[in-house]
């Protein structure tokens, strides 16, 4: 297996122009790391265990782990309705923060639009890499767009309900994001190079792979127009590869903030997968999953709270739990067992053309095919 994953990883390198790609296994005890490419582009030397690497959206299960701790202490409920922690803030464009509730934010049935290609923001990234998203805006950036659906209808993925969710963790604790997430889940799990990065932050620690954009938008293209269906068409991949380290990276915040390591995101991840950080209840809660389709994650996967899990009978009477996050520069997959017993956690410094280098490894590791 391990040799499979490998050979899936040099082909990512050599076939998929991925710069620098790393693979950690663990199976029953026993811990495999591999690596193709190089962690820098210019420097050319080999990525390496350890590194610290922006989660992207992954980082949303660490927002999920946190409310639903907040939830076990008494302190919220997930069917608590979004104004009773954040009176007025929907009320506008035709939303009803009395109608949504917390778990609605946090599996993306609440009506939001997908956030992640509102204009403004892209427009942002295109322009103005260095700015610093406040949580006001980002709060506010969430209910710029009218409603796409009724709350508890569809499926919509919107970083929104997580900004959203964000500011609810620190009206009821009155703490930052980032001191509850180190206070209820890098603390209690010992994930000592895991942070949330700070919302100024233009660099990572030490030791970390550089990050790329694959090209550029396409010459033309109006970053307004991007849409979930016609994104990925619009990217030049003639282009030569775009060092976006220094990007500033505010505007992920509670959607997808979080800075962790290829062994931190295992210990998390097998942590939630096998209910080894959240009373039952909690646990139970975190991996009830709705429909979401394949058009936003990989083949016959379901969204819970902040985590993905795949149909058993698709992985060969397996039950297969996950996270997975991108952004410019960073793409992260992290799946394990439920019973902890066999996991990956796959990165690569550039965001992927498409999913069949995860799909290929997901084949590899756990033996299915993933039809």
């Amino acid at each position: 297996m391990h040799e499979e994953v490998q050979q899936i990883l040099d082909e990512a390198v050599t076939g998929d122009g991925i710069p620098g790609i790393v693979a950690e296994v663990h199976d029953d005890g026993r811990t495999w790391f591999g690596t193709a490419g190089v962690a820098d582009l210019s420097a050319g030397h080999r990525r390496q265990p350890g590194e610290y690497l922006h989660i992207g959206s992954s980082g949303k299960a660490f927002t999920a782990a946190t409310v639903l701790a907040l939830e076990a202490e008494g302190r919220l409920s997930l069917d608590d309705p979004v104004s009773a922690w954040l009176p007025g803030v929907m009320e506008t464009g035709g939303y009803d923060g009395g109608k949504i509730t917390v778990r609605q934010l946090l599996n993306h049935t609440s009506g939001l639009f997908l956030t992640g290609l509102a204009p403004e923001l892209q427009n942002s990234i295109a322009t103005q890499p260095a700015r610093v998203w406040t949580t006001s805006e980002l709060v506010g950036l969430a209910v710029s767009q009218p409603p796409v659906g009724e709350p508890g209808g569809q499926f919509v993925y919107s970083n929104g309900g997580y900004y959203l969710t964000g500011a609810i963790i620190e009206q009821v604790t009155g703490n930052s994001y980032a001191a509850e997430v180190e206070r209820t889940v890098i603390r209690p799990l010992g994930l000592t190079s895991t942070y949330v990065r700070p919302a100024d932050a233009t660099g990572y620690l030490q030791p970390h792979p550089t990050t790329y954009v694959a090209g550029a938008l396409k010459d033309g293209v109006d970053p307004a127009m991007l849409t979930a269906e016609n994104w990925a068409s619009m990217i030049d991949h003639d282009k030569p590869p775009v060092d976006v380290t220094a990007l500033n990276t505010s505007w992920g915040w509670a959607a997808g903030g979080v800075v962790s390591t290829t062994g931190d995101l295992t210990r998390f991840l097998r942590a939630i997968a096998t209910g080894g950080l959240l009373p039952p209840a909690q646990h139970h809660e975190m991996w009830t999953m709705v429909t979401s389709g394949d058009v936003a994650w990989l083949p016959h996967a379901r969204y819970g709270l902040g985590v993905i899990e795949f149909d058993s009978a698709a992985m060969a009477g397996q039950t297969v739990r996950g996270v997975s996050g991108t952004l410019p520069g960073s793409f992260t997959l992290a799946l394990s067992t439920d019973d902890g017993r066999r996991s990956v956690v796959i990165h690569a410094n550039i965001e992927p053309k498409n999913l069949d280098i995860p799909i290929k490894v997901i084949k590899a590791v756990y033996g299915v095919t993933l039809a």
